[in-house]
């Protein structure tokens, strides 16, 4: 404490990232990012920014990334929103579209980060439980509130809702603004971006930090009717009217054109996700079913806290939650095959 804080800062409850320890010959788990590299394609363009002019401001529209995230979905750059990183555009629509008179609803097991944006924002909000199977039911959300948010594929569970339900969803809240944070979509999910034709209330958020093998250019963005993107537009140039550099606009938007890279690295994290369910369940593990890039696991003979303990002794880092109903799961970020064959190892061994 400090009697120079405002009087908010003592109550905050910041959001914990993942580790980013400096282990030798780690391997690294715990923070979802994508074991391959970003498109070479990407790199080029980042390299080429550098050697063209830092000394100049960017676009502080980045037209030339929404145009390329508009022309990958067949929407208009009008209709695409980019900050840094979806923690950013994530904020800017808790100010701008989800603080209300009425309650925000989300699951009770989900991103941390929005209980951390509601007590920075002085936003009520009610969470909603999963259901046994750890799944969101959208009967659930059948209550007055003034906005909804979800992830989908959900995290840290990793289970995924099919587009039918969002649109149920949405056709019982028209009058509520609904955000969809689609961070994983790309690793199994049914994203419900061609729904925002359809429904004015539907904003859908993505990350270049997974599927793009971006996470550290800090590149977000949101797709939704031209009115809702006003509304992150008018927060941001509030804020900061120059979120993304350069070199975060030119290598972003190489990386969204890269549809080959893309789908190669995907599906290879895909199939790597799909092995190391499999070898869990043969261990005894439960494992929820994953659409995402990590599996969600627990083993009913062994606590999580013990697990994730022997496995840092072994060097390779998974992420636990301390909260009641999740202590004993493990999210278990997907790897090359080798990081993934190195923890298996050091499940047999512990096991």
């Amino acid at each position: 404490m400090s009697r120079f804080w405002s009087p908010i800062v003592g109550t905050l409850k910041p959001y914990t990232a993942g580790e980013q320890p400096r282990i030798a010959n780690l391997v690294k788990l715990n923070t979802n990012e994508n074991p391959y590299g970003p498109s070479p394609k990407a790199i080029a363009a980042m390299q080429a920014a550098v050697a063209d002019t830092l000394r100049l401001y960017p676009d502080p529209s980045a037209l030339a990334l929404r145009e390329a995230i508009a022309r990958t979905y067949g929407v208009s750059p009008d209709e695409v929103f980019v900050g840094n990183g979806s923690d950013e555009v994530l904020a800017h629509a808790f100010v701008a579209l989800l603080k209300h008179e009425k309650p925000l609803l989300y699951p009770d097991v989900t991103y941390s980060f929005y209980p951390t944006y509601c007590r920075l924002f002085g936003i009520e909000a009610v969470d909603v439980p999963l259901n046994d199977d750890f799944g969101i039911d959208i009967g659930d959300y059948d209550r007055p509130c003034g906005a909804i948010i979800l992830p989908n594929p959900n995290a840290p569970t990793g289970i995924g809702l099919p587009l039918s339900a969002i649109e149920t969803l949405l056709a019982a809240h028209p009058e509520q603004p609904v955000v969809i944070d689609e961070a994983y979509i790309d690793f199994g999910g049914e994203s419900v971006i061609p729904l925002t034709r359809k429904y004015d209330n539907l904003l859908v958020i993505h990350t270049l930090s997974k599927s793009r093998s971006l996470a550290g250019l800090r590149v977000g963005y949101a797709i939704g009717q031209r009115p809702l993107i006003v509304a992150l537009e008018r927060v941001k140039d509030s804020f900061n009217s120059y979120p993304l550099d350069r070199i975060a606009q030119a290598g972003a938007a190489a990386a969204i054109e890269d549809n080959a890279w893309f789908d190669e690295t995907r599906h290879a994290v895909i199939a790597s996700r799909d092995r190391v369910s499999g070898a869990l369940r043969q261990r005894g593990f439960v494992v929820l079913p994953s659409q995402a890039n990590f599996v969600f696991a627990r083993h009913p003979d062994h606590s999580g806290e013990a697990l994730a303990k022997g496995l840092r002794q072994r060097a390779v880092l998974v992420r636990r939650f301390a909260e009641p109903r999740i202590s004993d799961f493990l999210r278990i970020s997907i790897g090359t095959p080798e990081q993934c064959d190195a923890l298996i190892a050091a499940l047999e061994d512990i096991l």
